[in-house]
């Protein structure tokens, strides 16, 4: 397998996968607390990872600062971030809180700028205009309908923050793998972290601790733990080390696409003109922005 081929395989499993986690994770949404799914769905992940790692003698033992930098991960990767993705499902359709995470490679491309020192051009300036336009003119139909309700501003809020930890989750990535830190290692203990971080917020909220024994919400607890959590965030990792942290980003375009057309066939999504301008929107942004780097003038 070439490494080109390999490369087109770990973005083809993530989107077809978490273009559909966001649609699974609306099974995990009604008697359970979204800490305590977020709990259950990351400690469960965490646990066969470490089976995993200890099968294949990877190194689990690691320093009091190797801890710190897995906590970190955990809580923006994992443990954070996914409560405030489950809060935004409970307030907005699946699909557009998709679409609000096609802004993740602009972010990832001004952290980068702050934190690594990485250059910015004219094409991502044009390229982030793109896509704030088009998740403006998704979003846009949705605030249209909201009358004494606040679900559609409360969705927004909690989307962009989820977007947020996101991106500093993948910053935390590529700075466990400049230190060499085993992927799998990392990722059994940052979802451990996190998972834990997640019931410990929750129970602090006194949220209980129920697990409901019916059958969508376990098949959907055990895909999200093992696609849509061990087997994706892997290949995400992998792509984080082999290309960087704002080109992997790129799947922020694909995959929203792929969870709206599942929100329209499932959850009643009302796709209108707008959606359909505003997914084209992103796209191109986030094809200039991503487009092999020339030199040219001004730039």
């Amino acid at each position: 397998m070439t490494p080109i081929r390999s490369t087109l395989h770990l973005f083809a499993i993530c989107v077809l996968v978490w273009g559909s986690t966001w649609f699974a994770i609306t099974f995990q949404l009604g008697p359970v607390a979204p800490e305590i799914s977020v709990g259950y769905r990351f400690l469960l992940a965490s646990l066969l990872l470490f089976g995993y790692c200890a099968w294949r003698g990877l190194p689990l033992k690691f320093g009091f600062r190797q801890h710190l930098d897995f906590l970190l991960l955990g809580s923006a990767l994992f443990g954070v971030g996914y409560i405030l993705v489950y809060y935004a499902e409970s307030h907005i359709a699946s699909g557009m809180v998709a679409v609000g995470f096609s802004a993740m490679p602009m972010i990832n491309m001004l952290a980068a700028r702050v934190i690594f020192g990485t250059r910015m051009t004219r094409s991502i300036t044009v390229a982030s205009l793109f896509g704030i336009a088009g998740i403006v003119c998704v979003y846009w139909p949705e605030f249209g309908k909201v009358t004494d309700s606040r679900n559609a501003e409360l969705g927004a809020v909690f989307t962009g923050l989820a977007v947020l930890a996101s991106c500093a989750g993948s910053m935390s990535a590529t700075r466990h793998q400049k230190f060499g830190y085993p992927t799998w290692s990392s990722m059994a203990w940052g979802m451990g972290y996190g998972g834990a971080q997640a019931l410990a917020i929750g129970l602090a909220l006194g949220r209980p601790l129920q697990l409901p024994l019916t059958l969508g919400y376990l098949l959907s607890l055990l895909y999200l733990s093992v696609m849509g959590s061990i087997v994706t965030f892997a290949c995400y990792l992998t792509l984080i080390e082999r290309i960087g942290a704002a080109r992997s980003a790129y799947l922020g375009v694909m995959t929203p696409i792929l969870a709206l057309v599942i929100s329209y066939f499932f959850e009643n999504f009302s796709w209108t003109w707008l959606t359909t301008l505003g997914v084209v929107l992103s796209v191109i942004g986030n094809v200039i922005m991503l487009r092999p780097v020339r030199k040219l003038r001004g730039e």
